[in-house]
């Protein structure tokens, strides 16, 4: 077994991508913040953004280029609506997936919510050494990402990335 510093601090940027939510509005986004700060790591960035392929693409790949950016955790556009699209984006910048974590996803989700579970294009993977997790934009789907797969696995994630 891995062993992995748990008490890392992770600097993080949070995207909310989505053609309705506000700062004011934006449960998800502000959970994802709370449950970050809770475990003691950094929000460096947060933005909500349309969900459009271009602009996701230029975000993601501007912070990627942010030193200080470790980890990236989007939230929303991962339906099946025609606006949905940030899987799009971001499944293609990858230079290498995670599958287990969209298959976790699904299987962890389907114990809450059924056959339902299958629509949701959950995906995590790394783009220029920066972890980058991709996930519904539910209030119960990101309580369910973060606290059973994302804070437990952040900081090996980063770690990973790290080695040479």
């Amino acid at each position: 077994m891995h062993k992995h510093n748990e008490k890392a601090i992770v600097n993080i940027a949070v995207l909310t991508i989505s053609d309705t939510r506000t700062v004011e509005n934006d449960e998800s986004g502000k959970l994802i913040k709370s449950l970050l700060e809770e475990q003691n790591h950094i929000v460096h960035h947060y933005q909500i953004i349309k969900d459009e392929k271009a602009l996701i693409d230029s975000t993601v790949r501007s912070l990627c280029e942010d030193d200080e950016v470790q980890v990236l955790i989007l939230t929303g556009g991962t339906g099946f609506t025609r606006r949905d699209v940030t899987y799009e984006a971001i499944s293609k910048l990858l230079d290498k997936e995670m599958q287990g974590f969209g298959e976790l996803f699904r299987s962890l989700s389907y114990t809450e919510i059924g056959p339902k579970a299958m629509f949701s294009r959950a995906i995590a993977g790394s783009f220029n050494d920066k972890a980058i997790y991709i996930i519904p934009g539910s209030k119960n789907a990101v309580n369910l990402a973060m606290t059973k797969l994302i804070l437990p696995t952040c900081q090996h994630f980063v770690e990973e990335l790290n080695r040479q």
